[in-house]
């Protein structure tokens, strides 16, 4: 829960948004509903934090324990937010074959594989950067699972379709194990 452009000049609600990302990242905080009211619940909030650091306690928030909330939010957004896209650069037109090696096949690899165990109606995929049969094999029948023709080669529709893909099937593999 980042602060939206709304909370520009509503400390109190950006104060209690970074306290409930803190309570949400870590138990020693206390949940907080954003509300922009400073009333028990975000004294409480603030007086449970400044305990945590080492702050003076006293329920206000001063410039010391805003410049340390601010420090704590920073890590917890990020642990809260989503993963940062990772963003491959294929040139127009630019095809990777069958018996060729590029430094973006390792990823593709490891993005079919996890693909493969997903939906199981891909093979496993070679390994070690070099498309061999192996992954083209798995590049073919992902390409016709999304509808693409069936080369085998890695061309920038491909790769559109394997990160569209592959975000949602991580997630379906991470809570079924």
């Amino acid at each position: 829960m980042r602060p939206g452009e709304s909370f520009v000049s509503q400390p109190i609600r950006s104060l209690q948004t970074m306290l409930r990302v803190l309570a949400e990242s870590d138990d020693r905080y206390l949940p907080l509903i954003p509300d922009g009211i400073y009333g028990p619940e975000t004294t409480r909030a603030v007086t449970n934090f400044q305990r945590q650091h080492g702050i003076p306690v006293t329920g206000i928030t001063d410039q010391a324990t805003w410049d340390a909330v601010v420090s704590a939010y920073e890590p917890a957004l990020v642990e809260q937010a989503a993963a940062e896209p990772v963003i491959v650069i294929l040139e127009p037109g630019q095809v990777i074959r069958q018996g060729e090696s590029h430094n973006i096949l390792p990823l593709v690899q490891g993005m079919l594989t996890v693909l493969a165990l997903v939906y199981g109606s891909i093979g496993q995929p070679g390994t070690g950067g070099i498309l061999d049969a192996a992954t083209a094999d798995s590049l073919s029948s992902f390409q016709s699972l999304s509808n693409l023709p069936m080369t085998g080669n890695l061309d920038r529709m491909t790769w559109k379709h394997l990160a569209l893909h592959y975000p949602l099937a991580a997630n379906l593999r991470k809570h079924r194990t």
